[in-house]
């Protein structure tokens, strides 16, 4: 396999972005990508018929905040996108007009009275930040400064609507921390969670609180030159345990999203078992990647030449995931955050029967 960015390019129809999510969530069309033979066009909630009774269903349960900022510094309009909290309780955060700052800078925001220090900077963009209020105060300036960072491709020349801050939340987000939604869970409804039940699929949760980074493109023309902004993730012992015991009865894991994804195989040992999981992770997956946890893939259609699209290139191959993405810009499936979903069947690795 090539390492050229190019090798993952695509042209996709603006048409095909969508602006706004399927209503009901779940009457979203989903691909159904086996490791060969014909593709099959599906719907969300047809989701519990295409599992098996003891199959583990594993989503994100970060919470999206309202991660952009309009500061200043003096006269300067800084825009401000924060990326993840640190451990020292400073902020990360991506700063448009970032070469203006330096450290010891004091940021306002507009109709607060709250303040950030500058602590240092970075020569891609990246601050950190100190601000002066935390904890629940810190959640109310958020609430009153801040809005959603849609990505660019949602066209809200006004601003992210009332409506997007429904539309832009899973039903499993309980983990404030996150800029961008886990988009793969926005498809979910208590009634395909019912029906997930009755079929005796089972769910647990993790967290990875998703940065600002990934909205950004893969610079340069190599792939091993691309380096991965670190995110936050949490995988409790219990669910740990729940983990491996499912993959003990013989079930699947079947991961909500890229997010999910990348965080079990974060925390998975060469034979699979998966650990317990606090701290960051930058894990870049990309064709050449032995998968070690994760059975099954749930997730929308991602942008050319994004770390995304070689993830699920590296999961379900590359030439099936060519053909996958053709078909579906083919047939009108929707792309990117608001749009469909394709569930993806593992491509076995040398030696296996496939999953």
């Amino acid at each position: 396999m090539s390492d050229q960015v190019s090798d993952f390019d695509f042209d996709l129809p603006h048409t095909l972005v969508a602006e706004h999510p399927a209503r009901p969530r779940d009457a979203a069309r989903l691909l159904d990508v086996m490791p060969t033979g014909p593709f099959h066009d599906r719907v969300v909630r047809d989701l519990p018929s295409l599992l098996r009774p003891g199959d583990l269903l594993v989503a994100n349960d970060t919470a999206v905040i309202p991660a952009q900022l309009d500061a200043r510094r003096g006269e300067a309009k800084i825009g401000i996108t924060l990326d993840r909290i640190l451990p020292d309780g400073t902020w990360h955060a991506l700063a448009r007009n970032a070469r203006r700052l330096r450290a010891g800078d004091v940021l306002t925001f507009p109709g607060t009275s709250n303040t950030a220090a500058i602590v240092s900077r970075d020569d891609e963009g990246g601050v950190i930040l100190r601000f002066d209020t935390e904890g629940a105060a810190f959640d109310a300036f958020l609430q009153k400064a801040g809005v959603l960072a849609l990505p660019p491709y949602i066209d809200r020349p006004q601003g992210p609507t009332e409506q997007d801050r429904q539309d832009y939340a899973t039903i499993f987000a309980a983990h404030r921390g996150a800029v961008a939604a886990p988009t793969a869970g926005l498809h979910f409804t208590p009634q395909l969670l019912a029906a997930l039940d009755a079929a005796e699929v089972e769910r647990c949760t993790l967290t990875l609180h998703v940065g600002a980074g990934t909205f950004l493109p893969v610079r340069g023309d190599s792939i091993a030159g691309h380096r991965m902004h670190a995110e936050r993730g949490v995988i409790t012992e219990e669910t740990a345990e729940r983990l491996n015991r499912t993959r003990r009865a013989g079930g699947r894991i079947v991961a909500v999203g890229t997010t999910s994804l990348r965080l079990l195989e974060s925390a998975a040992d060469p034979d699979g078992t998966i650990r317990p999981f606090d701290d960051d992770t930058a894990i870049f997956i990309r064709p050449g990647y032995r998968f070690r946890a994760v059975d099954l893939l749930m997730t929308n259609f991602h942008l050319p030449r994004s770390t995304l699209f070689m993830l699920v290139c590296a999961f379900a191959g590359y030439d099936r995931m060519r053909d996958a993405y053709a078909h579906a810009i083919g047939t009108g499936y929707r792309f990117y955050s608001y749009g469909d979903a394709c569930l993806l069947h593992r491509a076995p690795t040398p030696g296996e029967t496939g999953a």
